[in-house]
């Protein structure tokens, strides 16, 4: 009866639950800038005590690994790295468009079209892939600028449903008979569980020494321009 701590900080939400035997018991999650630094230790000890377990009952911690916000995966994986370490238990990486895919299908199982995840990159920049209802990957993780002609081909031929905080702002532009727009929360920790859990059960475990974070882009320092 595996017991897995679940750990999302790819995005502006911050999010943590734990799930026992492949069923979530616990989650405690919020969202707003700047919230991961703060909350996340609080979140993990929140979740841990409304289970009743210790830290050692752990089996693995999982953690959404990205793309996303370079300091939101810092933060979530070094603090998942840091649980490991110390309680010497594996770790569990978990593909972040992924996890938002089959957060989408959990909510919608009746559904048989495409899945988008977006991911907000600033601009009209998103982080993105497309999943089929069984969460077959069509189109690989990728940072895409959004125009008129993106996902033409796919929206041509198959219904696709974009979800994720990159999404809205792509409304106005991918417009389509075959385009819908999800604005609920996928990046929740709770949409990890069943990949969690199947990937424990398959042994699937990160190099805990070596793990990094799937940033996709390298993150930018830039200059203020205001002279003093």
């Amino acid at each position: 009866m595996a017991k897995i701590l679940l750990i999302e900080t790819a995005t502006q939400v911050c999010s943590v639950a734990l799930s026992i035997n492949g069923k979530i018991v616990s989650v405690k999650e919020e969202s707003g800038q700047n919230l991961h630094a703060s909350n996340l230790t609080l979140f993990i000890e929140e979740v841990m005590q409304s289970a009743a377990l210790t830290y050692p009952d752990l089996d693995a911690v999982a953690v959404s690994k990205g793309p996303g916000s370079y300091t939101g995966l810092r933060i979530g994986v070094s603090t998942a790295k840091g649980l490991c370490y110390a309680l010497e238990k594996p770790l569990i990486g978990i593909e972040t468009l992924r996890m938002m895919a089959a957060g989408f299908m959990t909510e919608n199982l009746d559904y048989s079209g495409l899945i988008c995840p977006m991911i907000d990159a600033r601009r009209m920049e998103v982080y993105t892939s497309i999943y089929n209802a069984s969460l077959d990957v069509l189109e690989p993780t990728s940072a895409k600028i959004i125009d008129e002609t993106s996902f033409s081909d796919t929206l041509s031929q198959h219904q696709v449903t974009f979800i994720g905080d990159g999404a809205a702002k792509c409304a106005a532009t991918l417009v389509s008979a075959n385009a819908e727009f999800n604005g609920g929360n996928f990046n929740s920790s709770k949409y990890m569980c069943a990949l969690a859990d199947k990937a424990y059960q398959s042994g699937s475990f990160e190099d805990v020494a070596y793990f990094e974070p799937f940033y996709l882009k390298d993150f930018v320092v830039t200059q203020s321009k205001s002279k003093v």
